[in-house]
């Protein structure tokens, strides 16, 4: 299959949909052939898809490390294991998800207004004997793409139907223990898939995680890939202990260890529910897709980052609860007209709404138990967006898309302090444009425009008293403006050689942060971010294939006192390589290198973060076709490096004052997990 002559409306479905997940030819080509080529399909030059089988060849240590897969990502964690995320890309400290846009079989994971931080994206219920591809971008260039998307987006899709049932059992280090189990079968002219997950983990803290997680999938479907509809139920249920990051003069101290805690309480429980439906129709000319959905999110989350400052006799743990019903509908439609036999165009149009009914707090506690509330708000936030977009082949050296994207945003805050209370509106009306140039030589050139923007969280724009000092604030605008541009180059002129580097500046008018921790917002200034990426990926044999990528980023804030300008957190420099063995003989395995550089901590660069590079792998023998075993291991070289830092005051207990120190928190020790995978 020679994807690069696709006509437009044919690659717009390969690239954009998620309904060729479980096609029979599209799937045995993504699973057991190279990575696919993107020559004449993709717009720029970061966008891209992980096959399944690519993904199943990844060494990881919790779900959210699968995102990975997008060059130039991180995806960290400083607390405890059920706790979303920590996000790197692009020179954004990304926080848990502002930013990266992520969506599962078509649903939003970000979330809204979230007590702990504005793009809450928690991955914990991914199931990964589901997940049959990933495809990314980044940057505000396509029109399909709104909220939180300015740095980059990724998408994950389930399959409809298994090629092959799955059962597996792990046991590893640290109290970990995993059991899994995928299938389907047919069902009333339609097929039934399901997946069912038990795991427990402690890691290496002094006092255990202690995670423990259910989760379930539940899918019927109908028809093929992109003419036929199916409905989901999930369901995930995940409670842990928190380990936070420590501060590192205690550790100099002898006080604790690496991977103690200062607040044995810490910890949370998150639960997800939803149910989803997806429906596509596809014909010569025309192709359209409606997905809907409704989505129950609960979490508690205890923390406690600064100890003993805010108040010495009972300590500063606070609690941010959060309970929401998320529900939105998309639809898509796309028009293809062969122009000539050189000349193609599509033009696609989609409507999007969403819906966000949320109750948050934030309350002081100790040990869990409210001693008092800090703010308690009832949020309802609600967006629409209509967008249309034009891709036109105009020869077989030129592909243009064009778009063009309107969002509306309604926010409601109902507070327990009236001051706080009100309503707000937003919009923006955000261009977009992309040409491809070639392939000439297998080599494709692009040039990247467009506008875009990530929401504030609904309380910034309503507050006007600071709930914790009872200082006057100012409101906030809902949307905030970011743009982009970019040049590219991807070639396959070197043979079983795919190249990709692009060249990329992305600014935004301001860096709005919810502090969840103090429960108000902070506009900050302007920011500007420039930065370099390189993709490589090289199969000289069919069972050998080596990934490299590598990123540098520099941020600054526009318009502040020369020397204050460095953005705390902004990533520098990341990398990663990658060789992976596949079917050679009985066995198969995998090692990668992980390089995540030093990032300023205070806006005067006067205090950085550490390096770390970790080294993780894995290797796989096949008894028989249908059964294999897999040996994982985690930080081979058992480095002992951070996961995450920040710099900022807190106070231990019998400190005199609060002190400005690094908070850390440690890499996981090396480790290994042990996998027996039965298909049937």
């Amino acid at each position: 299959m020679k994807l690069r002559v696709l006509p437009c409306a044919l690659a717009a479905l390969f690239v954009h949909s998620h309904a060729l997940a479980d096609d029979p030819v599209i799937q045995r080509v993504l699973v057991e052939g190279a990575r696919a080529s993107q020559l004449g399909i993709a717009d720029s030059a970061n966008m891209g898809s992980v096959s399944q089988k690519e993904l199943e060849m990844r060494t990881i240590y919790r779900p959210g490390e699968l995102l990975e897969a997008t060059p130039g990502l991180i995806a960290s964690q400083h607390s405890g294991e059920g706790k979303a995320n920590q996000f790197y890309l692009r020179g954004f400290n990304l926080d848990h998800g502002t930013d990266l846009a992520t969506y599962v079989d078509g649903m939003p994971v970000n979330q809204r207004s979230h007590a702990h931080g504005q793009g809450w994206t928690d991955l914990n219920f991914l199931m990964p004997e589901l997940t049959a591809r990933l495809d990314y971008r980044k940057g505000p260039y396509s029109a399909r793409e709104g909220d939180f998307a300015s740095a980059g987006s990724a998408s994950v899709t389930y399959a409809n139907r298994l090629v092959r049932d799955v059962a597996t059992v792990s046991v590893g280090q640290n109290g970990y223990r995993r059991t899994a189990l995928a299938a389907s079968s047919e069902a009333a002219d339609g097929v039934l898939t399901y997946a069912v997950e038990a795991l427990h983990n402690d890691g290496p803290f002094t006092r255990g995680d202690d995670y423990r997680k259910l989760n379930g999938v539940l899918r019927y479907s109908r028809g093929y890939a992109n003419n036929g509809w199916s409905v989901t139920a999930m369901a995930y249920h995940g409670s842990w202990n928190s380990t936070d990051q420590i501060p590192e003069r205690a550790v100099a101290a002898g006080t604790i260890g690496r991977f103690d805690a200062l607040d044995g309480t810490d910890g949370g429980a998150a639960r997800r529910y939803s149910l989803s439906g997806v429906w596509r129709r596809t014909t010569s000319d025309a192709a359209s897709q409606v997905n809907a959905y409704v989505i129950r999110n609960q979490l508690d989350l205890w923390s406690n980052f600064t100890y003993f400052m805010d108040d010495p006799e009972h300590g500063d743990q606070f609690a941010q609860p959060d309970r929401r019903v998320t529900s939105g509908i998309n639809a898509i439609h796309t028009w293809h007209a062969h122009r000539s036999d050189s000349m193609t165009s599509d033009i696609t149009v989609g409507a999007q709404a969403q819906n966000d009914n949320i109750f948050n707090a934030l309350t002081h506690t100790q040990a869990r138990r409210t001693l008092d509330v800090t703010r308690q708000d009832h949020i309802v936030e609600t967006s629409g967006a209509l967008w249309i977009e034009n891709a036109t082949r105009w020869n077989d050296m030129l592909r243009s898309t064009l778009g063009l994207r309107a969002d509306q945003y309604r926010f409601k805050v109902g507070s327990d302090r009236p001051e706080n209370t009100g309503r707000a509106n937003d919009h923006l009306v955000s261009p977009s444009l992309n040409l491809a140039f070639g392939p000439w030589r297998q080599s494709e050139l692009y040039l990247n425009y467009g506008q875009g923007f990530h929401s504030n969280d609904a309380r910034g724009t309503t507050t006007t008293i600071d709930p914790k000092t009872l200082e006057a604030v100012g409101e906030t605008p809902g949307l905030v403006r970011s743009r982009g541009m970019e040049i590219g180059l991807r070639t396959e002129i070197v043979p079983k050689n795919q190249t990709a580097i692009s060249l990329y500046r992305l600014d935004f008018d301001s860096e709005l942060t919810y502090i969840g921790d103090a429960g108000n917002t902070e506009a900050g200034p302007p920011s500007r971010r420039t930065g370099i990426e390189f993709s490589n990926y090289y199969k000289p044999y069919k069972w050998l294939s080596i990934d490299f990528d590598a990123a540098f980023a520099r941020a600054r804030s526009q318009g502040v006192e020369p020397g204050q300008d460095r953005i705390p957190g902004a990533v520098e420099g990341v990398g990663q390589l990658a060789v992976t063995v596949s079917q050679l003989g009985n066995w198969e395995g995998a090692l990668r290198l992980r390089y995540f550089g030093p990032r300023p901590l205070v806006e005067d660069d006067s205090v950085r973060s550490h390096a770390s590079t970790t080294l993780n792998g894995r290797i796989g023998y096949r008894f028989r076709k249908d059964l294999r075993v897999e040996l994982e291991g985690f930080n081979l070289a058992d480095k002992r490096a951070s996961a995450i830092d920040y710099y900022y005051a807190s106070q231990l207990r019998g400190e005199a004052g609060p002190r400005e120190d690094i908070h850390f928190h440690p890499i996981e020790a090396r480790s290994f997990r042990v996998t027996l995978i039965k298909n049937f």
